[in-house]
């Protein structure tokens, strides 16, 4: 029978996919890859020769095809549903546009009943299909640990409940309440009581594009706290969100580095002081362009008793600091009266960056108490005459924790500049790159150095604040890693208490002799996944997916640690952001439970020679003067022989779906007694992530990449955004299960926090969104409460 005009552009239709499959299959299958995509297009070419020929075997061979597609991929798919989506969604498309043209070339009377009865039965097997498999996805929780009396002892001197006086919680990093008012009976009840839109935001629209606030507000008293983008200070009535006062420190746009973010303010009240006087309570903060601002708790007005105005500058001793390279974008953290200030240098570019010099300085009179230079260990105070502290040296960007007791300050220690090269590292600063430094806040020396990564070349700095706990008897320190492994630290001496052990590293690289041949792992609890395997790609079509498995049989990987190269792409897994990264942990200290959020995505980079990168022009921002949403894709790294290109998530360029498949992101309950997983469950849903960044509103938990921290309460609650879905959620403690979620508007891309006012419980998150995570922009501090009674 002569072929219809439907039946011959469908035919074309499937011999161009057909062509593409099988060039693409003929050089994966080359590449030691799966046959899979070279059988289907070479069936595909078939089928749609014979539909345009008018045959009906054309439909059959598809039919034939569909059944295989199915069968391979449950076979790939290890019982994970999203990883089927390329396997059926695409093929179904076809089918259903193949079972429409075959009544066309038939004169049989059944022809459309047939047709409908296909067209129903492959709709019904891959929804049931999808179905099947996600409930095989929902693992059963383990016992939740029974609470204990009197729980785990916090020795900052600090409490949450009526408060929230700490980016932490308090400086023990717990993020935990112990209110009970919300509880997972009711908290589906939770309404928004007021909203208030802070302002602060940068005005060039170079800066714009760099939006992320990530602000975790203090509630001190009647007074909330939080900082904008652009640090200025503003604080809140707890109650009704009613502005009481306003700080700006008028920090110049040009300053903002990477991201526009101020994750946090201080609260420091001074010992001795008469109550409610003048800066007898002050709210301190450090700015993106590297000053302190110290102001009264109540009014807002500068405590001149800090160095004369109330400020300080934070660079003297840096020598010349271009604008953006050094700032201070976290909460410091204040422990026996000494202000414990690091800064973020900006990454990737140059080896003549500003110093990562830790500082510690008098919270009352603003004098530098004493400074950590790294390469300089015997200075204690500023540089001598005519010198600076030493360049490029590792900083640590993200709060740290601290103990009052120990009088010791927990840093989070970042990277020597120039992230993915290790070759002319001074000895000193590869001592404490990727390390927790434990600094003694009287003298300003190190205490102890516990490091995670050996001439760290992946960018894997320890972006989470470590949590004080207890560890069967003994004060301990938990630490997250951007790998995915947890330690527990002894806090006095920094020796491990849980199990550790070392890997084999791969070799090799463009500087060989630099790579260590172990490197450290957690045997107490990881949440690293397993080494990936060409059948983890993914993509929304077989296209895609075979593009990605293509990628994944050209690219270098050898599991974790694989070096960075120049002559072909490497695969870096898990990626930067984790693993765990700047949300950290959430500590329930009377159940010893940690709660995780992380990250479960790869990297794919390669290094840029120097040659190649001047000529395409990848230089530091002070030789451009422009801000770009490139960095961390594209860095200069000036002063060693390569810059990188690194594709974070390892992003298809057209499609902007990832290359692995699904979940990117989870959070996970775990037993600190133990190391065991009491439950794992993916966060976020696809309800505002799709092909070619649309929303596709499905409300199905897809685990979405998370950058943001969660809060637990004695109530058995945790609340968390973080996701790219931009929904806040609670979730109950004890199986995993969300029980309740509201939309954002804007990404929640923060911590939340939980305190009490007049007798009310509220739950506030800082709504801003994030340019890196591709979430909506916004400057929303939003409040949620059971409703009044009566």
């Amino acid at each position: 029978m002569k072929a219809g005009w439907a039946a011959t552009i469908l035919a074309i239709f499937m011999a161009i996919i057909g062509i593409v499959l099988t060039i693409g299959g003929a050089w994966l299958a080359a590449l030691g890859g799966s046959i899979y995509y070279l059988i289907a297009g070479v069936a595909l070419l078939a089928s749609a020769w014979f539909l345009f020929r008018g045959r009906l075997l054309g439909g059959w061979i598809y039919i034939g095809l569909f059944i295989l597609s199915a069968i391979w991929g449950f076979a790939e798919a290890r019982g994970n549903a999203w990883a089927m989506v390329p396997w059926l969604i695409a093929p179904l498309v076809i089918l259903v546009l193949v079972l429409l043209v075959m009544p066309t070339l038939t004169r049989d009377r059944n022809r459309w009943k047939l047709a409908g009865g296909g067209i129903a039965l492959g709709v019904l097997f891959v929804a049931a299909s999808f179905a099947i498999l996600g409930m095989g996805m929902r693992t059963k929780a383990a016992a939740l640990p029974a609470a204990s009396s009197p729980g785990m002892t916090d020795p900052s001197v600090q409490t949450t409940g009526a408060d929230w006086p700490d980016y932490g919680g308090t400086n023990a990093a717990w993020r935990y309440s112990p209110l009970t008012q919300i509880t997972p009976a009711n908290v589906g009840k939770l309404e928004k009581v007021w909203e208030v839109h802070t302002g602060g935001l940068p005005t060039d629209p170079d800066y714009l594009k760099l939006y992320g606030t990530e602000n975790t507000p203090l509630k001190i008293g009647n007074l909330l706290y939080t900082c904008t983008a652009k640090n200025v200070i503003v604080a809140l009535d707890a109650a009704t969100g009613k502005p009481v006062w306003r700080v700006d420190p008028h920090v110049p746009d040009k300053w903002i580095p990477y991201t526009t973010a101020c994750r946090g303010v201080a609260y420091y009240k001074v010992p001795g002081a008469v109550a409610n006087t003048p800066c007898a309570a002050r709210i301190i903060e450090g700015t993106l362009d590297s000053r302190l601002i110290v102001v009264d708790a109540l009014t807002g007005k500068p405590c001149t008793d800090f160095n004369g105005i109330g400020q300080q500058d934070t660079k003297i001793g840096m020598g010349e600091v271009y604008p953006g390279y050094a700032t201070i974008n976290s909460a410091p953290t204040i422990v026996r009266g000494i202000i414990v200030v690091p800064h973020q240098i900006l990454d990737g570019q140059c080896r003549c960056s500003p110093s990562g010099v830790i500082q510690g300085f008098d919270a009352k009179t603003g004098k530098l108490a004493w400074a950590w230079d790294v390469e300089h260990p015997e200075w204690n105070g500023y540089p001598p005459p005519g010198q600076t502290w030493a360049k490029a040296t590792p900083n640590s960007w993200m709060s740290s924790s601290g103990d009052e007791k120990l009088g010791l300050v927990y840093l989070p220690m970042g990277n020597y500049a120039a992230d993915y090269i290790s070759t002319g590292r001074p000895a000193r600063s590869n001592q404490v790159n990727s390390s927790i430094v434990a600094i003694d806040v009287t003298t300003g020396k190190p205490r102890w150095v516990f490091q995670t990564v050996k001439k760290d070349v992946w960018d894997y700095d320890i972006g989470s604040t470590p949590s004080l706990i207890d560890y069967h008897g003994t004060p301990a320190l938990l630490v997250a890693s951007k790998q995915g492994d947890l330690y527990v630290l002894d806090r006095a001496t920094g020796k491990s208490l849980a199990p550790v052990g070392s890997v084999a590293a791969p070799p090799g690289g463009v500087e060989p002799s630099e790579r260590s041949p172990r490197q450290i792992v957690s045997l107490w609890h990881s949440l690293k996944m397993p080494k990936l395997v060409e059948s983890d790609m993914w993509g929304m079509s077989p296209i895609d997916q075979m593009i990605c498995r293509i990628q994944f049989r050209q690219a270098d990987y050898r599991g974790e640690f694989t070096p960075p190269r120049a002559d072909k792409y490497t695969i870096e897994y898990p990626g930067y952001n984790g693993g765990s990264d700047w949300g950290s942990l959430s500590i329930d200290p009377v159940r010893g439970v940690a709660i995780a959020n992380y990250n479960d995505m790869p990297n794919y980079l390669k290094l840029v020679p120097r040659k190649v990168a001047n000529e395409k022009g990848i230089k530091p921002r002070f030789a451009t003067d422009i801000a770009s949403t490139q960095a961390h894709a594209v860095d200069p790294q000036w002063g060693v022989p390569y810059a990188i290109h690194v594709n974070a998530g390892w992003r298809m360029p057209f499609t902007k779906l990832l290359c692995k498949r699904p979940p990117y992101g989870g959070i996970r309950a775990i037993d600190i007694s133990t190391g065991t997983t009491i439950w794992d469950r993916p966060l976020g849903t696809a309800r505002r992530n799709g092909p070619f960044n649309l929303p596709t509103f499905l409300p199905f938990a897809i685990g979405t990449p998370n950058n943001g921290g969660a809060v637990t309460t004695a109530s058995g609650l945790i609340f968390i955004a973080a996701a790219t879905d931009d929904l806040l959620r609670a979730i109950d403690e004890r199986t995993g299960k969300v029980l309740w979620s509201v939309p954002l508007p804007a990404g929640g891309q923060a911590t939340p926090i939980v305190y009490q006012q007049d007798g009310r419980e509220y739950l506030v998150i800082f709504a801003g969104g994030h340019h890196f995570m591709e979430t909506p922009e916004g400057d929303s501090v939003i409040a949620y409460a059971l409703p009044r009674e009566g």
